[in-house]
C-alpha cells in the first residue's frame, strides 16, 4: 500500500469532528512506562504507602509505579462496541495486537499506533454508526427516543448516557457542550445524521480507545496517586469481563462504592458469578500458555497418522476445560494443573492418548483420569504443551525445557549469542539419537550454559513425539532416555516433574507475576517487588486458589494506587 493510501482521508465533517471531540490521533504517538526494555529500571518516585507486613523481618513497603497508557485490545474493542451499540456487530479490521512478555495488554501500552490504524478507527466508527442508525428501528432502540431537533432534550439525554458508557465515566460539561454542537452542526440532513456522527465521533475519542486512568491525590498519602471510582470500575471490568464497566459499575464507582476495599470486592464477586468472567480468565490463560501457537500446526500424516487439522483445537479446547475445572469447577490449587491425572478428552484426543472415553465423540469431551502407572501426569504431558514446542519432524527438548523455565517458573532465559551456531550437526559420526546431539552442541562454550540450563528439563519428554503421542524409541530403533533434572533434582521422565511442580512455590509467584502485568499492562518494576511479594504471601495462603488470588489483587494498593509521574516523564 502506498503512503498516500495510508493517510486518512479526512472529510469536513470528520476535521469538525477532530476538532471539537478529540479523536485517537491526539494520542497516537505515546508510548508510556513499561514499554517491554525489561522493566525493572523504571520506578516511582520513591514515594511508598508505609510498612504494610515484613517478610524475614523486613517490612513490606507498597510502592507503585506511574501510569501507562494502554489501547484497547482488538477483543476488548469488539466487546465494548458490542455493549454500546449492541449485538450482530459486522467484523472492522484494526491494527494487530503484539503480545511482548506474553500479555496483549502489555502490547497495548506498548506500541504506537500507525497513521493506518488510526484510519482504521475511523473507518471501523463510520461503518459501526451507518449498520445501527440507518436502521430506524435500531437507532430507535439505541437512542431510546426520537429527536424532535437538532440537539434537542432527547439528544442530550442520549449524548449523557452514552458518553459515560464510551468514556467509562460522565463527560465534563465542556465535552458535553462539543459533542451536542457536533450533533446540531453536523445535523444533515436530519438531526439523526447528526447523532449519528456523534457517536461516530465518540468511537474515535482517545478516551474510548485508550484506557485513560491517571490518578488523583490519595488522602491517605499526599505523595502517592490513586485511581478515581470511574478508573477503577475500568480497571475491575477490563480484568475480569475484558470490556467496558456496564451501568451497575458506573454507579457504584458514582456512589463511591469502588473508593474502598469492600465495594470493589463485592462488586469482583459479582462479576465473577458472571460467563464474561469465564471467557476473560481463559484468555489470561490461553495468553500465559501461549496456546496461540496451536494455530496452523501441521504433521505429515505418513508420519504421524493420528494427526488431523482439528487436533490442534481439540488439545486447546482440553486446556480450556482443565483451566475451567481447576479455577471455576472446583476452585482449586492452580499448580495442580501441572500434576494432575484428570482431563478431558474428546475421540481423537483418547486415540492419541490410548484412554478409554465412553461419551466422546469428535465434539463431545468427557472427563478422564489417565492411569496413575501411566506416562502422562499433568498439563505438560498432554498434546498442547508437547505440540506446540516441537518441531514438524522431530521434537526439541529446548524448546520444551525453555517453556518449564520462562512459562512455568518464570525465570528468564538468555538468548543466544550474535555468532552462535544454533544448528545441530546432523552428520556427526557419534552423535546418534537428539539428546546426543544436544549433549555434543553443549560442548561448544557458547553454547553450553543456555542449553545447560533448559535442556536437562526438556529431555524429560522425550518419550513423546512431535505430535504427542507416547513412543519408548526414536525411529530407527534407539532406545529413548528420558531421564533429566530441574534444578539439581535428578528425575526419571515427566511424570516425575509433574508432582514437582504441582508443591513448587515457584510456579505460584510465577502466576503472580504473570497476572500482575496482565492486569497492569506492562513489567512489575523493581520498587513494586514487595507488592508481588505480599500478593504471593496472600496466594500460598488461600491454597494458591486463582479467584482468591483475583480477589487480593483487585483490592491489594499496588492495583489501586499509583505513583505521580517523574519530572519530564
Amino acid at each position: 500500500m502506498n503512503e498516500q493510501a495510508r493517510r486518512p482521508r479526512w472529510s469536513p465533517k470528520w476535521a469538525l469532528i477532530a476538532l471539537m471531540g478529540a479523536t485517537v490521533g491526539c494520542y497516537g504517538g505515546h508510548s508510556e512506562r513499561g514499554d517491554g526494555n525489561g522493566g525493572g529500571e523504571e520506578s516511582g518516585d520513591g514515594a511508598s504507602t508505609g510498612d504494610t507486613g515484613e517478610t524475614d523481618g523486613d517490612p513490606l513497603v507498597f510502592d507503585p509505579a506511574a501510569a501507562v497508557l494502554p489501547r484497547l485490545t482488538s477483543t476488548q474493542y469488539r466487546n465494548s462496541v458490542t455493549q454500546l451499540l449492541g449485538p450482530g456487530l459486522p467484523a472492522v479490521m484494526l491494527e494487530p495486537d503484539t503480545n511482548p512478555y506474553l500479555f496483549f495488554n502489555v502490547g497495548a501500552s506498548t506500541t504506537t499506533l500507525s497513521e493506518l490504524g488510526t484510519q482504521q478507527y475511523e473507518e471501523a466508527a463510520d461503518a459501526l454508526s451507518h449498520l445501527v442508525f440507518d436502521d430506524a428501528e435500531r437507532r430507535l432502540a439505541l437512542v431510546g427516543c426520537e429527536p424532535s431537533a437538532p440537539g434537542d432534550q432527547c439528544v442530550q439525554g442520549f449524548l449523557a448516557d452514552f458518553g459515560r458508557q464510551a468514556y467509562r465515566r460522565p463527560l465534563t460539561a465542556d465535552e458535553m457542550a462539543r459533542w451536542q454542537a457536533i450533533t446540531v452542526e453536523l445535523a444533515d440532513p436530519d438531526a439523526w445524521e447528526g447523532v449519528r456522527l456523534a457517536v461516530a465521533g465518540m468511537l474515535q475519542s482517545p478516551y474510548f480507545i485508550y484506557r485513560v486512568e491517571l490518578g488523583e491525590p490519595d488522602p491517605d498519602d499526599p505523595e502517592l496517586l490513586r485511581y478515581t471510582a470511574f478508573e477503577m470500575a475500568s480497571r475491575l471490568s477490563f480484568l475480569m469481563w475484558n470490556t467496558s464497566p456496564d451501568d451497575m459499575l458506573l454507579d457504584a464507582a458514582a456512589d463511591g462504592v469502588l473508593d474502598t476495599a469492600d465495594g470493589l470486592r463485592e462488586h469482583a464477586e459479582r462479576m465473577l458469578a458472571d460467563p464474561r468472567a469465564s471467557v476473560a480468565i481463559q484468555e489470561f490463560f490461553a495468553q500465559y500458555f501461549d496456546l496461540s501457537r496451536l494455530d496452523g500446526v501441521t504433521r505429515d500424516v505418513d508420519a504421524y497418522p493420528m494427526f488431523a487439522p482439528s487436533l490442534p483445537q481439540s488439545m486447546r479446547n482440553e486446556v480450556k476445560l482443565l483451566v475451567d475445572d481447576f479455577v471455576f469447577r472446583r476452585d482449586a490449587d492452580i499448580r495442580g494443573i501441572y500434576g494432575t491425572h484428570s482431563t478431558f478428552v474428546n475421540e481423537e484426543l483418547a486415540m492419541l492418548y490410548g484412554v478409554d472415553a465412553p461419551g466422546a465423540s469428535p465434539i463431545a469431551f468427557v472427563p478422564v483420569e489417565l492411569p496413575e502407572d501411566g506416562p502422562r501426569n499433568g498439563l505438560l504431558t498432554l498434546g498442547a504443551f508437547l505440540t506446540m514446542n516441537a518441531h514438524e519432524t522431530e521434537t526439541s527438548p529446548t524448546l520444551r525445557g525453555k517453556y518449564v523455565r520462562e512459562r512455568v517458573l518464570c525465570q528468564e532465559v538468555q538468548p543466544p549469542p550474535d555468532d552462535a551456531d544454533t544448528e545441530l550437526d546432523t552428520d556427526a559420526s557419534e552423535a546418534v539419537t537428539l539428546r546426543e546431539r544436544l549433549e555434543q552442541h553443549r560442548d561448544d562454550p557458547a553454547c553450553s550454559g543456555c542449553h545447560g540450563f533448559i535442556d536437562p528439563p526438556g529431555f524429560l519428554f522425550e518419550n513423546f513425539d512431535s505430535l504427542g503421542s507416547h513412543r519408548t524409541e526414536y525411529p530407527g530403533g534407539h532406545d529413548i532416555d528420558a531421564s533429566g533434572s530441574l534444578d539439581g533434582v535428578a528425575l526419571a521422565n515427566a511424570t516425575e516433574l509433574g508432582p514437582l511442580l504441582a508443591d513448587d512455590a515457584r510456579v505460584g509467584k510465577c502466576v503472580v507475576t504473570q497476572l500482575y502485568r496482565h492486569a497492569q499492562g506492562r513489567l512489575e518494576t523493581e520498587d513494586e517487588a514487595d507488592i508481588l511479594t505480599d500478593l504471593d504471601d496472600r496466594f500460598e495462603s488461600e491454597g494458591y486458589r486463582f479467584k482468591s488470588l483475583l480477589m487480593q489483587l483487585v483490592t491489594h494498593e499496588g492495583f489501586r494506587t499509583l505513583a505521580r509521574p517523574q519530572e519530564g516523564a
